[in-house]
């Protein structure tokens, strides 16, 4: 490896890609079009970093299986970050599985990081923590030492493990500023603030607050009743019911543990559960039997008595009970929450994300754009969604200024 291809490896390593394209921009060799890529890909240009790439793949020869298996991991991280979840997962475990047989074991490592990455982002926790646990971090650099603790303190915060969260997260920042990479820095801090960062609404008594992610964790460790809206479940310390897959009864569920320890009529359970407007005999022969399959749900947990005007919730050993919300419910909530990490996300990743078709995701997509509340680049295949940017200021006042004459 001749000294510019060196140099520009560890201006990389350093977190300096204008560094590195300096000494191999002019070069079409495999491992300066990797190089290049990589660089590329540091600065956000996302489409031409991964078109070197792939050139370099191409141009690695057959004896270069390391090289070739390089380009790949580093083409997946690309997909990962513009969030193309479509990459094909063969392909990294079949580099991964090349990279540990020729005694690559960093970039080994940095495979099963990316796979765990995908797959926190699709909800596949168990798998990413079956993952996890097959990668000893001791050896690794800081540079990598910050991804393990991002993914450690990822699934914690999913699992609403805050404690380990912030372990992982009090590492991860010292293994970062170790690294001397403003970029794992920032990334970092992002994620530290999620924890500062309302993750749902707490509604009791007829009065609702946010709660942080602790504060969620508190409430699911208490004694009390929890309808949660989030997971569609109703719970306590020791028993889960799942209505995931009734949202009528889930419906009513709610209604009355909001309304707790009041009584709820039946004209707002009929609203609330069927949206009907005006309730008929219809209406009133339908709520009896959804309640009587709710009253039956819940044995477990609670008992539904009838009032004169609906019906109260009671729940077993006089605890209080609270309905855990969204910290904003509307419609498309779910989408809106995706895009809220601020990435651009193509349809097809999004409909992975969800369990939904692409087709349902696109028509979300276009009744968001229609009420400014996403927007679209790109054309095509290439086409991304992303929340729109903050209003305020205007980014002509973030141009440098022309120099003065004379």
């Amino acid at each position: 490896m001749d000294s510019l291809i060196t140099a520009a490896a560890r201006a990389l390593a350093a977190g300096d890609p204008l560094g590195a394209l300096k000494r191999v921009a002019l070069r079409d060799d495999a491992p300066a079009l990797a190089l290049r890529g990589i660089a590329m890909a540091r600065l956000g240009d996302f489409a031409r970093a991964k078109e070197l790439l792939r050139r370099a793949g191409r141009a690695f020869g057959p004896r270069e299986a390391i090289a070739r298996a390089r380009c790949v991991v580093a083409e997946a991280e690309i997909a990962l970050v513009s969030r193309d979840l479509s990459f094909p997962s063969k392909s990294l475990a079949a580099a991964r599985a090349t990279l540990a047989a020729r005694g690559d074991a960093l970039n080994a490592a940095h495979a099963g990081y990316l796979e765990i990455r995908r797959l926190l982002l699709i909800g596949s926790l168990d798998a990413a923590e079956r993952m996890l646990d097959g990668l000893d971090p001791a050896p690794f650099p800081p540079a990598l030492r910050v991804g393990h603790e991002l993914v450690v303190a990822g699934i914690a915060m999913r699992r609403l493990r805050t404690k380990p969260a912030r372990e992982a997260l009090a590492r991860a920042q010292d293994a970062a500023r170790r690294a001397r990479i403003a970029g794992l820095v920032a990334e970092v801090e992002s994620t530290a603030r999620l924890l500062a960062t309302p993750a749902a609404r707490l509604i009791a008594r007829g009065h609702e607050r946010p709660l942080l992610l602790e504060e969620v964790e508190a409430l699911m460790a208490s004694k009390a009743l929890v309808v949660d809206a989030c997971r569609y479940v109703v719970r306590d310390i020791g028993t889960t019911v799942s209505l995931n897959r009734r949202p009528v009864l889930f419906a009513l569920a709610r209604a009355l543990g909001e309304a707790w320890p009041q009584d709820v009529s039946r004209g707002t359970l009929i609203a609330r559960a069927f949206r009907g407007k005006h309730a008929d005999e219809s209406h009133r022969a339908r709520l009896r039997v959804e309640i009587g399959r709710l009253r039956r749900a819940l044995r477990p947990l609670a008992d539904l008595s009838a009032t004169p005007d609906g019906f109260v919730l009671e729940p077993h050993g006089r605890r209080e009970v609270t309905v855990l919300a969204l910290p904003v419910e509307e419609e498309h909530a779910a989408v809106l929450a995706f895009l809220a990490d601020g990435e651009a996300w193509s349809s097809s990743a999004l409909s992975v994300a969800l369990g939904a078709s692409q087709r349902t995701v696109q028509r979300t997509l276009d009744a968001l754009a229609a009420t400014g509340k996403v927007q679209s680049v790109g054309r095509a295949r290439a086409r991304r969604w992303m929340t729109p940017p903050v209003p305020g200021f205007t980014t002509t006042l973030l141009l440098p200024a022309p120099l003065p004459n004379g």
